[in-house]
């Protein structure tokens, strides 16, 4: 009664949870969310940016580079998963994003350079900024009144400008700062607002040389030397700056600042800040600043430490990001006569007005460095899903297919078990979903791919658990003793395994970038879900089922019958070298095919040719996507761009592999007939996959391989850990193998792919590992060998039938995909089946030949080989053994209801009577244990 009422009340609780969901994904409800879409599912935001070189600078493609890195970080940081980001031209970067809530702020802070100074701010103040007599700064309420001051005015007269601006008739600034005249005079607010000539009230104003122009916003309460009464919202001041090796100005930059160290937090008081580490050398100019300014402040107070005296007399530290003050804390000469050593850093106070999320966006821009150069957006615009409307759809029709066949063959194998399953597997999905809300989760073809995943592991826990419960119930146990003796024996499986599957998610999410990252959340919110709703949702319902007389009939949950089948009793550690040849032949070919013809690298890892274009009448990308694969360029990724008509636009981007010349006019003469286009032209794009990308998936892989180690050495064994890496090794080699023998496109698929062979493969391999490890003690007097054998035997049920699960929806995606997903589906198939096949084939005789080598079970090694004396005596004898064990926890709780009859229970069989009652349950069933 207390188990029915516990399992009543977790179903309760689920039923909320779902009613939840249902809230979430109602129109109109209050709670209501939508599912965010990647670029490739559902378009998105463009923003192209053109690097503007200071004055002598030349632009270098490092610059370019290193820019886009910068970039890729901060939009990872902000959550957005896996944008697309490449190199257009020689001065070009095209940043495509999806899930960005505003759009605006997002291409600021990406295209932000975060120049950040610290300036000694008296010291370096000049012209009218300071007030010499009282070493005071003097703001000023405006830019242009500050620049036509004579204190400016004289020293522009000194040598040539450092910057220019553009006034309009109300002094408001209209154009810069640029650095120089003719750049100035170049702007569109010249040649196309005012036709190319200044008008005579109008002014052109320059900027000294070696000076810039900061300004400070009044409300942040950072400003110093503010005339009262100002009404102005932001003031300005003329500060110093040069390149000065012995002396420069400011004296100190970014460089000097620990990027680790840099983080948003909240003041004693509770106000938001920005606080920042130093560099080695970075530690001693800021002492040596602060000391300078503590010398100043002491000797214009005269030494005195009245609190008037200290905050009239004090000299203060200006922290300058972007040429704006963002804090400018003083130096009280009287507790730091030494000033600050830079031990502890510095603080970025934002005052009252300031918020946490603007502490945050700063610390950000900080944490990813300055970009080498100042980008200005060219361009922005929206541009549609790279598959295409009729992508989307064959997707939908396909993964409809995939479900609906996993659904089929759970009820024809599992009978009313495989009904709880589809039941549990529409929980999870449900939650699933749920989760893409409410983590704002960006769904891409990658994440995709870690979804497929997850419905195999899903679908999996169920299997492990159901054939445990087969396997109890064909023991001649009750239906209720064999639940409860299939979860308590299952549940340490399935938890290893989600662990370890976890742990690869969880570093490949926190090391690695853009694709990647989004493949590895998908993988880690489903692993999670997946473990609560096998636990924990179909726990619930068999409980409840179980106390109905029509439930306990073993027919009816197709556990009827032997558990294996002759033709599943094969001796896979004798052939274990038919295995080895077999993989080591397609390794070989694999290797051979590398050398000679190499990996087809598509434009995500090789860059290539971008044509953009102009239709009369709108078109649908599938339009444009047939005049390319009519041209054997079925590939290339096709984008509208600007608005929509019902889905069909009249602007096109299309990228596809270099073109050479040739290609491109009989392409674009296509073009021409086909669909009318006009104003095609071509650029040079580069990968999308870059350097960056690779190096960190490779890191987050051997740190994962790592972990996955650690975990197994403490859960199984050091023995065990070695044949799942080497497993995992073959099952990537396979991989690569297999692509360089088709030929087939490498892209971000491909890598999706490798990374679906690593959760898979790893998760496959535990489920087996850990039968191993249970019957060791059992099979006290086998051969490592046989024990391997029989585990696998009593495994092999479930991971035929979870392989085939999962490969049901990628078949269906393959099949019905359409052609721009047959490249993706592929990858998926080789990946999973790869994965299965060393699980079985590899992992498993690898462990063998190594246990092996142990003493004791080098004396046991051939004394019990099947073959020698039978299947049916090995399986016999560790029946016996079995029946020697002493009975489980749960039979001594009554967890099985106490006593039913069927000898299973606590209540008071012999144990002679218990062996012979094994004994005929034997006879019945050839195959299998009796436990």
């Amino acid at each position: 009664m207390k188990d029915r009422r516990s399992h009543l009340i977790l179903l309760a609780l689920i039923l909320a949870a779902l009613g939840g969901v249902a809230l979430l994904a109602i129109p109109g409800s209050p709670a209501h969310k939508k599912t965010t879409l990647g670029l490739d599912l559902q378009g998105g935001l463009e923003v192209v940016l053109k690097a503007v070189p200071p004055k002598g600078h030349k632009l270098t493609s490092e610059d370019i580079d290193r820019s886009i890195t910068i970039m890729r970080n901060r939009i990872d940081k902000l959550g957005v998963s896996e944008p697309e980001i490449r190199k257009q031209g020689s001065d070009q970067i095209v940043i495509q994003l999806a899930g960005v809530k505003d759009p605006a702020v997002a291409a600021k802070l990406i295209g932000k350079t975060a120049v950040l100074e610290f300036y000694d701010f008296e010291a370096d103040l000049t012209g009218p900024s300071i007030n010499t007599l009282q070493n005071q700064p003097v703001a000023n309420g405006s830019l242009y009144g500050l620049l036509t001051d004579p204190a400016t005015t004289a020293l522009a007269a000194k040598g040539e400008p450092s910057q220019w601006y553009l006034f309009d008739p109300k002094k408001a600034v209209k154009a810069g700062p640029k650095p120089t005249k003719s750049q100035l005079l170049a702007t569109d607010v010249v040649k196309k607002t005012l036709g190319g000539k200044v008008p005579k009230d109008w002014h052109v104003v320059p900027v000294p040389k070696n000076t810039v122009v900061t300004s400070c916003e009044v409300t942040k309460g950072n400003c110093l030397g503010v005339p009262q009464g100002t009404t102005a919202k932001t003031v300005f001041y003329l500060l110093k700056h040069n390149d000065n090796a012995n002396k420069p100005i400011p004296e100190m930059t970014g460089r000097e600042l620990k990027l680790s160290g840099t983080r948003a937090d909240f003041s004693t008081d509770n106000q938001p800040i920005v606080t920042m580490q130093f560099t080695g050398k970075g530690k001693k100019v800021f002492h040596d600043i602060t000391r300078a300014e503590a010398q100043r402040g002491s000797l214009q107070g005269q030494g005195g430490c009245d609190q008037q005296q200290v905050l009239a007399n004090s000299q203060h530290f200006a922290i300058v990001l972007d040429r704006q003050i963002e804090s400018a804390p003083y130096i009280d000469y009287c507790k730091n006569p030494d000033g600050i050593p830079g031990d502890n850093g510095a603080e970025i106070e934002l005052g009252s007005s300031g918020s946490i999320g603007e502490a945050k966006r700063l610390a950000l821009v900080l944490q990813t460095g300055a970009l080498p150069v100042r980008f200005a957006t060219a361009e922005r615009t929206d541009v549609s899903a790279t598959l295409g409307k009729d992508s989307l759809n064959q997707a939908k029709r396909a993964a409809l297919v995939g479900l609906l066949l996993v659904a089929i063959f759970l009820l024809v194998l599992y009978r009313f078990l495989g009904l709880v399953a589809v039941i549990g597997l529409g929980i999870y999905a449900a939650f699933l979903y749920a989760a893409l809300l409410l983590f704002n989760v960006t769904l891409t073809l990658p994440g995709f791919a870690g979804l497929i995943l997850t419905i195999g592991v899903a679908a999996d826990a169920n299997v492990v658990v159901f054939e445990r419960i087969k396997e109890e119930v064909r023991a001649g146990k009750s239906v209720r003793a064999a639940i409860a003796a299939g979860y308590a024996k299952g549940f340490h499986t399935i938890l290893d395994a989600n662990v370890v599957t976890a742990i690869t998610a969880l570093v490949l999410f926190a090391v690695a970038t853009a694709q990647v990252k989004g493949f590895a959340l998908m993988l880690l919110i489903g692993t999670v879900i997946s473990l609560v709703t096998a636990v924990a949702a179909t726990r619930a319902m068999l409980g409840l089922l179980a106390g109905f007389r029509w439930f306990s009939n073993a027919r009816f949950m197709g556990a009827a019958g032997q558990q294996h089948g002759k033709w599943l009793q094969i001796d896979f550690m004798r052939r274990r070298y038919v295995w080895f040849a077999i993989s080591g032949a397609i390794v070989l070919l694999g290797i051979g095919a590398l050398a000679v013809r190499g990996l087809n690298l598509g434009i995500d890892f090789k860059g290539g040719t971008q044509l953009a274009f102009q239709t009369q009448s709108p078109k649908t990308t599938g339009d444009v996507r047939s005049v390319f694969a009519q041209s054997g360029h079925a590939d290339a990724v096709v984008q509208g761009r600007g608005p929509t008509t019902g889905g069909a636009y009249k602007s096109f981007q299309v990228r596809t592999k270099v073109l050479p010349d040739q290609t491109k006019d009989r392409i674009t003469t296509q073009l021409k007939d086909s669909l009318g286009a006009t104003h095609a032209g071509s650029t040079t794009v580069s990968s999308s996959f870059g350097s960056q990308i690779a190096r960190a998936a490779i890191l987050a892989i051997i740190v994962s391989l790592i972990l996955v180690v650690i975990y197994i050495a403490i859960r199984f064994d050091v023995k065990f850990a070695v044949p799942v890496i080497l497993a995992m090794l073959h099952d990537v080699l396979i991989c690569v193998g297999i692509y360089a023998l088709s030929h087939r496109e490498v892209t971000s698929s491909t890598v999706a792919a490798i990374l679906t062979v690593l959760g898979y493969s790893i998760y496959d391999t535990i489920i087996i590992f850990d039968r191993i490890r249970e019957n060791i003690p059992i099979m006290r007097r086998s051969s490592f060998a046989t024990i391997a054998n029989v585990s696998l035997w009593e495994t092999i049920r479930r991971s035929l039938a979870t392989s085939f699960i999962t490969l049901l929806p990628v078949a269906a995606l393959f099949i019905f995909g359409g052609a721009t997903l047959k490249d993706f589906a592929f990858a998926l198939l080789v990946g999973i089946a790869a994965g299965a096949y060393s699980s079985i084939f590899i992992a498993a005789p690898l462990l063998t030949m190594w246990k092996e080598r142990e003493p004791e079970y080098a004396r046991r090694k051939g004394e019990t080989i099947i073959g020698k004396r039978g299947m049916e005596e090995v399986l016999e004898e560790a029946e016996e053994a079995a029946a020697a064990e002493p009975a489980p926890a749960y039979a001594a709780v009554g967890i099985d209801g106490g006593g039913d009859g069927d000898g299973d229970g606590a209540a008071g069989s012999s144990a002679k009577d218990k062996r012979e009652q094994r004994r005929q349950r034997r006879r019945a069933r050839p195959h299998g244990r009796a436990r």
